[in-house]
């Protein structure tokens, strides 16, 4: 399948996520059931700086890893009839959180769709500031809408 770019409401028409919870700007390589990559640019309007930490202002972990996972999200909602269903992140193992992500960064998301199968998938991904790596995560995403679709009827 080809590559598309989402801008930031291309990103609003596929994914249920927004302000100030949408932890990307711009998707900028997404392959349907394979991949994405895109990036946010970070200022001192996002929420979160003003509360972690006081004197020092820094990008959560655990956001780090719910961007990756957001941007893991449009590589199967971009496959046909995936278009604006709910995605869940179901666990995250082996993070590694290695740098502060800081006011004025930008943050790089890159994520692989390592198995999808029946509405449940198998991501890594990794986030970098100026190609230094922030964090790394494997993680495991459901789609609820197709998982209903393979229940055993009684």
């Amino acid at each position: 399948m080809d590559s598309i770019e989402l801008d930031f409401n291309a990103i609003l028409e596929y994914q249920k996520n927004r302000y100030p919870y949408l932890m990307m700007d711009i998707a900028t390589e997404v392959v349907p059931g394979k991949s994405a990559k895109g990036y946010k640019n970070l200022t001192s309007n996002d929420w979160f700086f003003k509360c972690h930490f006081e004197g020092d202002p820094n990008m959560p972990g655990m956001l780090q890893v719910e961007a990756l996972v957001q941007m893991s999200a449009l590589s199967v909602l971009t496959l046909p009839g995936n278009k604006g269903k709910v995605v869940y992140l179901i666990s995250a193992n082996n993070i590694k959180l290695s740098r502060k992500v800081l006011v004025g960064d930008c943050f790089e998301i890159e994520t692989k769709l390592l198995s999808w199968k029946r509405g449940m998938g198998r991501c890594e991904g990794t986030g970098s500031v100026n190609g230094e790596i922030a964090c790394k995560a494997e993680f495991n995403i459901i789609m609820p809408d197709v998982i209903k679709e393979y229940r055993v009827k009684q």
